[in-house]
């Protein structure tokens, strides 16, 4: 289901309509705030978010705030939440999406500079990571090695060296907007999906972000479980690449 609430003009970079989508479960306390700082870095983008079966306000204070919002009816995980984000920008005919958390992590004030970067590599994908200019929130010292460990199997496995991959601060355009509105990987998307796209020989690059500590909501991975869960995303990234051989 689709409220419609205010939009900017739709011109993204370059004539390129593009859209903001922000996933949110369970973010009454900052998805507004959210919502206005990517509103004030980027008037000329247009936002979407999608409520991901929110069990608080998270659904009302959107449609309170006049946002268009995608409404969930179940929690299907950050995977479900974006590829929907993506099936609305297909069917709406925006050229570029850039997925800003609802959490508060994400620092709009670079999805311009994304976009700029973007263009000038002709990329598919920028990810913003916190680790190339090590300023601001660097998560915590499991979840950073945990982070090396996955750039390391990536470089093996693809030849690139991507810093930052379970980043979800990043933006893609054309045809892997399509392509993603289709088939999105559900259960750990982040770095599925670079390894998905450095298979198929597109180009990923990376642009330093500030991220911000999380400021509320439910993280959709744990620090509970860190061990387990680097063991399913290796076992997913490996079945991924068998996939698209």
């Amino acid at each position: 289901m689709v409220s419609s609430g205010d939009h900017g003009s739709g011109s993204g970079n370059r004539g390129e309509k593009t859209l903001v989508i922000i996933p949110a479960y369970n973010e009454e306390k900052h998805v507004a705030d959210q919502y206005r700082e990517v509103r004030k870095a980027a008037p000329a983008y247009d936002v979407v978010v999608v409520n991901d079966g929110s069990e608080d306000r998270t659904l009302s204070l959107c449609r309170e705030n006049g946002m268009t919002v995608l409404d969930l009816a179940v929690n299907l995980g950050i995977g479900g939440a974006m590829q929907a984000g993506y099936r609305y920008a297909a069917e709406n005919g925006y050229g570029i999406a850039v997925q800003v958390d609802g959490d508060g992590q994400h620092d709009p004030a670079f999805v311009r500079d994304m976009a700029e970067k973007l263009m000038a590599e002709n990329a598919d994908m920028v990810i913003g990571s916190r680790f190339l200019a090590r300023d601001g929130y660097q998560s915590t010292a499991m979840r950073r090695m945990g982070i090396r460990y996955l750039s390391l199997l990536i470089r093996l496995l693809t030849g690139q060296r991507i810093t930052d991959p379970t980043s979800g601060f990043r933006m893609i355009r054309g045809e892997v907007i399509e392509a993603f509105a289709e088939d999105y990987p559900q259960d750990y998307p982040e770095p599925e999906s670079v390894v998905r796209l450095l298979q198929q020989g597109r180009k990923v690059t990376e642009i330093p972000v500030r991220m911000r500590e999380r400021a509320g909501g439910k993280s959709s991975i744990g620090f509970r479980g860190s061990v387990y869960y680097l063991f399913k995303v290796t076992a997913a990234i490996l079945l991924e690449r068998m996939r698209r051989r």
